[in-house]
Parts: structure tokens; sequence; C-alpha cells
């Protein structure tokens, strides 16, 4: 992991009008994976991804607090039937609710393409996220930059087969 440097995380990541617009994004990426299988939304091609598109899945958790299926499009990385995520959230000073609601909750689906998966979700230890980082790093280099930027550790999950 780089080295823990809050202070150059940018001042406007701060910013109500940020997090809405992650929201926002989501919520339209999302619609429009469900209602194409995956040909649109399917890549993510902003940051590093605007090079080197990286592959984006539908995680469906349950609210914690609602109980109602909660669905996000992250980026992944897989590795035969299992499926990694990074609870990064651009480097904000919290983790996303999904992460929240896996936690509470572990039993998960990702949708990739027009296929869903039943998983069940947990954070990697210590020394798989040590293992892990590196691949995820390669996946989407932005990763490391968002891991700089906050002084909570980013969790790392891994979805497996029920």
């Amino acid at each position: 992991m780089p080295l823990l440097d809050p202070a150059k995380r940018p001042d406007q990541l701060g910013s109500p009008l940020v997090a809405k617009m992650i929201k926002i994004g989501s919520r339209v990426n999302t619609k429009l994976y469900k209602a194409t299988g995956g040909r649109l939304g399917k890549y993510w091609r902003v940051g590093a991804g605007f090079g080197k598109p990286v592959p984006v899945c539908l995680l469906t958790t349950t609210g914690r607090k609602s109980g109602e299926p909660r669905t996000a499009p992250l980026i992944f990385l897989r590795k035969g039937d299992t499926f990694v995520l990074v609870a990064s959230q651009g480097g904000l000073p919290k983790n996303p609710a999904w992460y929240l609601n896996l936690v509470a909750d572990p039993k998960v689906t990702i949708q990739v393409g027009k296929e869903t998966f039943d998983l069940t979700a947990r954070t990697a230890s210590e020394a798989e996220h040590a293992e892990l980082w590196p691949e995820l790093v390669a996946t989407y280099a932005d990763f490391d930059t968002y891991a700089a930027w906050t002084d909570r550790t980013i969790p790392v999950v891994i979805c497996e087969p029920r």
C-alpha cells in the first residue's frame, strides 16, 4: 500500500456534492447495466480506467436498515469462482454503504453481464489483503491513490460461492 497522506486528498472530495454525484452515477450505471444485460455500463472508463477500461459487476446486498435489496456497480477482480471487490469509495473517509450491508448480511449476488452468482462475502484477512492488493492495483491503479487519501484501511472483500 502507498504511504498514508490524507492531506493530499483533494478538498472537493469532502463536498456533499461529490457524494451525491457518486450516488447518481451509480444509479444510472446500474439501470443501464440491468436494462442491457451489461452491454452498457460493464466497463469503468474514469481515472486509470480511461486508457485501460476495467470490468464492472453489479453487487446486490441487503440493506442493513431497510432490509431491501441494494445494488452498486463495482470494479472487480475474478479469480475462478471467487470475486474480489474493493470498498474504496474513491478514498472518502467512510466505508461505503454496500460494505456495511454485507458485513451485516454476507449473502450477496453479483451480476456480470447477464450471469448472476449467489455468493457469501467476507472481508479479506490482513494476509489476503496484502496478497490481493497488488493485483487489484494492477487492475485499477487509482486504488493506490484512494488508499493514500484516507486514514482508514480500505477493505478488500472476497465473495465466494454459497
